[in-house]
């Protein structure tokens, strides 16, 4: 699609995979239709009134009232049913984006910005929204009204039409620069507020970051940089907005009054009578109207193209969960590393010939200094991405093979960041079970986690609101809330990222004692911290660089492979 024009395929392409209820649609633009027509029956009962002032007919009197007032029932009904239409897409819209971005590789979360996303999200499908039931059904009755009026006013007086015509062609050449030039900034204004949106929700994430590295003075001009790029965009719309509102309005002005000054001579002649004038002059208003909505419409559906483009992009996206996979349970199967390299970037690999083997409800722990490649070896077990080269096998089968959700549903991380949500205690340790869990089973979870003692001396206990990121809670006890969660799930496999590395003596001492109790009749992967750890390891991968430089337990290690030994020195001397 043309990233400056619109276009109706693509437009409806996207409605249509919605399945909308054009029943709604069509019946609201039927009765304004019937609306229309009936504001262009009353300026016929108008003139018939004006010129039978002198005896006026009680009945045409009711008949132009009642014609009047049903023409305003039938636009509001127009109105309800085109709005219910419109909120009914912009919903499925905005379901079908939500389970898209749900089902998204993490890959993409790491390229796109969380506000950029949020934008498209909420602002370009209330864009799609505001076109489909509103602008395009206002415009398809406006051109019925401006059509009907012209047709009406050509049999009325055929002279005075055609001099109303003498201005049209000069605004629609007036017009179309400033269209072009409005549909190019409604462009840049959509992209401008996604920028926006993304940085302010960035910094407003991490605002304790900002305040104690004194960093507010620096997003403070960051923020004003995106703000007067905002205003610099909205200054041009406002300057093409304040041009065109006044020529439209002095080309209709001076249409206006030529067509009044000409109808007045022949209601002086005799060729014409003052109702027929006034009955023209309302036409003629009615046929403003319909320029002005037009002119709204392709300033909208400028703006609505970029937000169709950007909202199509996310839709054709390839998602991580496919179909027909085997539902395998891996409890008793090593898992395997053959041969496996991995880049995040192309030209730029991050692991390099990785292989190793995991037993069965063994430890196996992974060292070697930062920017190794140990966290993405987690992530590649948990498929957050794909390897570049070789495979990844549990027992003899591909992971690639296993159903992602069962996969994940086995598998247990707990990190040092400790992920929580916001909500409620209960809300964490049972987020993404696929199962109904009893207060019993939540205490003793807690329990095992060295955790019930925080939360029963809490005052809503379980239902205790966290707040954004765990804020509410300390390091030590968002780790134990997480360990909590693990107990929960019950992995066959479980992972442990640096998981005390953050934590103060006692909180590491608490979540240590619980995550032995956890280690227990499970295989356990471990990004090794503690020296404790890698030596009660049942085998342990030193990795340098991307690749495995060592393997064996921490006494073969240390004999083998001097780099091991020195890391051993250097980190825990």
């Amino acid at each position: 699609m043309s990233r400056n024009k619109f276009s109706f395929r693509s437009f409806f392409s996207l409605i249509n995979q919605l399945h909308p209820q054009y029943i709604k649609l069509f019946v609201g633009i039927l009765l304004g239709f019937i609306s229309t027509g009936a504001n262009l029956f009353v300026p016929q009962l108008a003139q018939k009134l004006i010129n039978n002032f002198k005896s006026i007919s009680l009945t045409l009197v009711i008949l132009t009232v009642v014609i009047f007032i049903a023409g305003l029932i039938t636009s509001a009904l127009s109105g309800l049913l085109l709005g219910i239409f419109g909120e009914n897409v912009v919903s499925k819209l905005r379901k079908q984006l939500w389970q898209k971005l749900l089902k998204m590789p993490v890959k993409y979360f790491d390229d796109v910005k969380t506000g950029e996303i949020s934008s498209r999200l909420v602002n370009d499908t209330s864009q799609v929204k505001d076109l489909l039931a509103s602008t395009l059904p206002n415009a398809m009755t406006s051109l019925l009204q401006f059509v009907g009026a012209l047709v009406i006013m050509l049999a009325m007086d055929w002279r005075m039409t055609l001099l109303m015509f003498v201005a049209v062609p000069l605004v629609i050449l007036v017009m179309l620069p400033v269209m072009n030039q409005s549909r190019k900034i409604g462009r840049v204004r959509q992209d401008e507020l996604a920028k926006f949106a993304s940085d302010s929700t960035d910094v407003l994430g991490e605002v304790r970051l900002v305040k104690s590295s004194n960093g507010e003075e620096h997003e403070l001009a960051k923020g004003n940089r995106r703000i007067d790029n905002l205003y610099h965009v909205g200054r041009k719309e406002a300057l093409i907005n304040s041009v065109t509102q006044p020529i439209t309005n002095m080309l209709m002005m001076i249409m206006f009054l030529g067509i009044l000054g000409y109808g007045a001579i022949r209601v002086m002649n005799g060729a014409m009578t003052m109702g027929a004038l006034v009955s023209f002059l309302m036409y003629l208003f009615q046929i403003i109207s319909p320029v002005v909505v037009i002119s709204q419409l392709f300033n909208n559906m400028a703006k609505t193209s970029g937000a169709t483009e950007r909202i199509q992009q996310i839709l054709t996206e390839p998602e991580e969960f496919a179909a027909d996979k085997a539902e395998k349970d891996i409890a008793s199967a090593p898992l395997k590393f053959e041969n496996v390299d991995f880049a995040y970037e192309e030209g730029k690999p991050v692991l390099r010939d990785v292989s190793f083997e995991t037993k069965p409800n063994a430890v196996v722990a992974f060292a070697g200094p930062s920017g190794g490649g140990k966290s993405t070896i987690f992530s590649l077990i948990e498929r957050f991405y794909k390897p570049t080269g070789g495979e990844i096998l549990i027992g003899e089968e591909n992971i690639e093979n296993v159903d992602l959700a069962k996969w994940r549903e086995q598998i247990g991380l707990v990190s040092q960041d400790a992920a929580v949500m916001p909500g409620t205690i209960r809300d964490n340790l049972t987020y993404g079970l696929r199962r109904e869990a009893s207060d019993e089973e939540l205490w003793d979870a807690l329990r095992m986690a060295y955790a019930d003692g925080f939360v029963s001396e809490m005052e809503d206990q379980l239902e205790t609101e966290i707040g954004e990121r765990g804020i509410k809670l300390s390091g030590g006890q968002r780790q134990r809330i997480a360990i909590a969660r693990a107990f929960l799930r019950d992995p066959k496999i479980l992972m442990l990222d640096e998981a005390t590395a953050s934590l103060d003596a006692e909180s590491e001492a608490m979540v240590q004692k619980a995550l032995g109790d956890l280690m227990q009749g499970r295989t356990t992967l471990v990004i090794a911290h503690r020296l404790s750890t890698i030596v009660d390891a049942d085998k342990i991968y030193f990795i340098e660089n991307g690749t495995v430089s060592g393997a064996g337990t921490h006494q073969e290690l240390l004999k083998t492979t001097p780099l091991y030994a020195q890391y051993v020195k250097d980190q825990f001397k």
